[in-house]
């Protein structure tokens, strides 16, 4: 019985880990470390833009769980010899779930929009959450930090 409030107690905070990582930014979002630093401004008309899906690179917080729980889940399987083999299964398992399923919760709707600046150059630009940029809007591109952001003017 302690075993199950156990596991009840371990899923339920892998479950609070994953909807805590929901959190979606957009373009007027800045990071702290964005405070401050020096931004590049250019001006152009967009010539494209197209949905795209963002995922994040990195889902730590589901793998971890995920293998704690399977692994959790595994040493209930089997007696002996067996149930280390189970338990390290399970956790093999529970750390490719977690992570999917990670992916699959921080997904979150983007797009790409491709801009002629007025210097004649073209860029393309992935960023979150839709503006509903359309083609032949007038923008500003915020340029620096290694990243760039488009703004309606």
């Amino acid at each position: 019985m302690k075993q199950r409030r156990f596991i009840t107690t371990v899923l339920a905070a892998a479950a609070l880990s994953l909807t805590a990582a929901c959190a979606t930014s957009g373009p007027d979002s800045y990071s702290q470390r964005e405070v401050g630093a020096t931004e590049s401004v250019a001006y152009g008309t967009v010539e494209n833009v197209r949905p795209v899906k963002l995922n994040e690179d990195h889902a730590p917080v589901g793998t971890i769980a995920g293998a704690a729980v399977g692994g959790l889940l595994g040493n209930q399987i089997g007696h002996g010899g067996g149930r280390g083999i189970a338990t390290i299964l399970g956790a093999v398992g529970g750390g490719f779930a977690g992570n999917a399923i990670e992916h699959k919760a921080t997904e979150q709707n983007g797009e790409e929009v491709v801009v002629r600046l007025d210097t004649g150059a073209t860029i393309a630009v992935v960023q979150g959450s839709s503006q509903s940029f359309q083609r032949g809007d007038r923008v500003r591109v915020l340029s620096g930090a290694g990243a760039s952001r488009i703004e309606h003017l």
